[in-house]
């Protein structure tokens, strides 16, 4: 009997290189970051410069957003195109993922007709089981428990200004959220000294972080009082109280957090040139005052372009490896 020309393969195409996720943080190696923070300044320079780099020409990426975005969506989309790709972009009304179709069968449609998933949603379980099924790299734009390509474009943006973040000092004021929680990695795998100030009740979630502060010479330390972690630190950094899916406890947590508010005496306390960052949306009086986020140790709007540098970084080294 003669072969079937026309079967169709079962598996992805031989010689190409095994899949790599991007879920959180430590996923990746701390020479990995490295590489990618090293290759994303070669990446900007390029943007700045107006020279073309387009090594995923021919490549579609899919954006999939249970939770809304502007910078998400504006850099990936925006870097995506810029590295000479195209995107599909999905919505919790465009897709039927976990809704009427289970995740597992979602991920294995959209992997077959993408080169690469980007998913900002709730739980982190949801996105790990999509990349389980899923024949191409995924990305985490956000989950409840991390954001890792946001802590990437803080760390990024810290280089640019002040050199190596290793030895230094990086105070965490406010929610022990999914920034807190990749923050805790970044220190373990960087060997950078962090310290997390928050509520009683509203502390990082140590177990769910999984980084051990022994891993590359970096350290946690909590503090119950903010002006204590701010006190001689490199980088001063902060979020909103009320993160996207706990708006019914705005109320309480505004009162809660009344004493987290980073404000001038607080980069005050900080080291002579400490930075300021916020991942934003801000809300000037509540988490920063107006005076801290609009001044000149602010560098929040450098932070917010740079998260699409490092995932044009990020995307190209997940699809094609070291360049």
């Amino acid at each position: 009997m003669s072969q079937n020309r026309h079967a169709i393969p079962s598996t992805l195409p031989q010689g190409a290189p095994p899949v790599r996720h991007f879920l959180q943080l430590t996923d990746f190696s701390s020479e990995e970051i490295l590489y990618l923070l090293d290759r994303a300044a070669f990446i900007k320079q390029k943007f700045k410069t107006f020279e073309r780099h387009q090594p995923l020409a021919d490549r579609t990426l899919a954006m999939i957003f249970e939770k809304a975005s502007t910078r998400t969506r504006v850099s990936f989309e925006a870097g995506m195109y810029q590295l000479g790709g195209s995107v599909v972009h999905l919505t919790t009304g465009d897709s039927q993922l976990g809704r009427s179709e289970p995740i597992e069968d979602s991920a294995k449609v959209i992997s077959r007709m993408t080169d690469i998933v980007m998913i900002r949603t709730f739980e982190q379980t949801k996105i790990e089981r999509f990349a389980a099924h899923s024949r191409v790299p995924v990305i985490n734009g956000l989950t409840n428990e991390f954001h890792p390509c946001q802590i990437l474009a803080d760390i990024f943006t810290f280089i640019e200004h002040r050199g190596p973040i290793a030895g230094k000092t990086v105070a965490w004021v406010g929610d022990g959220n999914n920034m807190a929680n990749t923050w805790l990695q970044a220190a373990a795998l960087l060997g950078f000294h962090l310290r997390v100030s928050t509520p009683s009740g509203y502390e990082v979630n140590e177990t769910t972080a999984a980084a051990p502060a022994s891993l590359g010479g970096g350290s946690y330390r909590t503090y119950a009082d903010p002006m204590q972690a701010c006190a001689g630190a490199d980088l001063v950094t902060t979020d909103v109280w009320t993160s996207m899916g706990y708006e019914a406890e705005n109320e309480v947590r505004r009162k809660a957090f009344a004493a987290w508010c980073v404000d001038r005496k607080m980069m005050a306390a900080a080291a002579p040139g400490a930075l300021f960052m916020h991942c934003l949306p801000a809300h000037r009086g509540e988490e920063v005052e107006a005076e801290v986020i609009d001044g000149p140790q602010s560098v929040v709007w450098d932070e917010a372009e740079n998260r699409m540098h490092v995932q044009k970084a990020l995307m190209e080294y997940l699809l094609l490896g070291r360049q």
